[in-house]
């Protein structure tokens, strides 16, 4: 199990190469919602969104040999600007395998850190699957997106922080994939206030956490269709989904159509540009009412820090979100 001490240990280890990201209040979100909202932008982390963090922490932590191999990593996008900046940092070669038809903008900052990309299908374990390959048959070293102490480490830096800039923050919304982020954030805010909640958000069309959290276990989606392509993930990691048992409290569904319109507000009263990832925690403080997305009443009023984990859209994508034809 990921321990308090391994965030600790991923903070001090990254913190001369990632920017803490303060948390912003906002009054109309806060008004629209019931709750007293407070927003996380990784948007406005280095590579553009929390990924960073993790990759940092597990490429640091590697030795010279393991480094110097090349490092290889299976990504739709953020995940792998994370790996391509630290490995650059290093002065490690890099390879992102993305899925075909992936984001141009980020495939195009994954190259600008110096990083190689191959297209493999469109599912996330046909990706990770090529990884591990490459990994084998190259002797590569894998950072792999979300099931890994060291990347789960990572992004819990983010509870810590969190904890410190809001003493009285009641409930923490996650938005929810392979678990990476959620696993390591509900980790640390758990061990360190055990009261507070953390709720994990997901699109209706890709639930897989969701179904498993009501399982009891790990269970696999056939067919994903959200325009979220940061937590496509078919089924939640190995490593990451017992501590999703263990510390968190909950689980919501949001609409595609309350994604976008939770990026629309982002952008236009806050002035924060979230990527539809990026805007899924948002988008559960805006469904109040709806089947599997209501909050529980009892944090009405109480504050609310939403995780806006990234910002990488391209323009084209977010003008045809803008003029509703996504």
């Amino acid at each position: 199990m990921l321990t308090l001490k391994d965030v600790h240990e991923a903070r001090d280890r990254i913190h001369p190469f990632i920017r803490r990201t303060r948390l912003e209040h906002s009054t109309t979100i806060s008004d629209v919602s019931g709750f007293d909202v407070w927003l996380k932008p990784e948007c406005m982390q280095r590579t553009g969104s929390f990924k960073i963090r993790g990759a940092l922490n597990c490429i640091l932590s590697l030795s010279p040999e393991e480094g110097g191999r090349g490092i290889v990593t299976a990504s739709s996008g953020n995940h792998g600007q994370g790996v391509a900046c630290a490995s650059k940092l290093r002065g490690y070669p890099a390879m992102v395998v993305m899925p075909e038809g992936g984001s141009p903008a980020k495939a195009d900052a994954i190259r600008g850190y110096g990083a190689q990309i191959v297209f493999c299908g469109t599912k996330s374990e046909d990706r990770l699957a090529l990884a591990a390959k490459m990994r084998d048959e190259q002797g590569m070293t894998m950072v792999h997106p979300y099931d890994d102490f060291y990347v789960m480490a990572g992004q819990g830096t983010l509870g810590i922080e969190i904890l410190e800039d809001l003493d009285d923050v009641a409930a923490v919304l996650v938005p929810t994939g392979g678990c990476g982020l959620i696993s390591g954030v509900a980790a640390a805010v758990k061990e360190m206030r055990p009261n507070v909640k953390i709720i994990g958000v997901e699109p209706a069309g890709s639930d897989s956490t969701g179904r498993s959290f009501q399982a009891g276990k790990r269970v696999r989606l056939d067919v994903i269709d959200t325009m979220a392509d940061g937590v496509r993930a078919s089924i939640p990691g190995e490593l990451t989904f017992p501590l999703v048992r263990k510390y968190v409290d909950d689980m919501v569904l949001v609409s595609e159509s309350s994604i976008v319109e939770a990026m629309k507000l982002i952008l236009e009263r806050c002035k924060i540009l979230a990527e539809p990832t990026g805007a899924v925690a948002t988008a559960a403080l805006l469904t109040q009412g709806q089947k599997n997305g209501a909050l529980p009443g009892s944090l009405r009023g109480k504050k609310i820090v939403s995780l806006v984990s990234g910002g990488n859209v391209a323009l084209s994508q977010l003008a045809e979100i803008l003029a509703g034809r996504s």
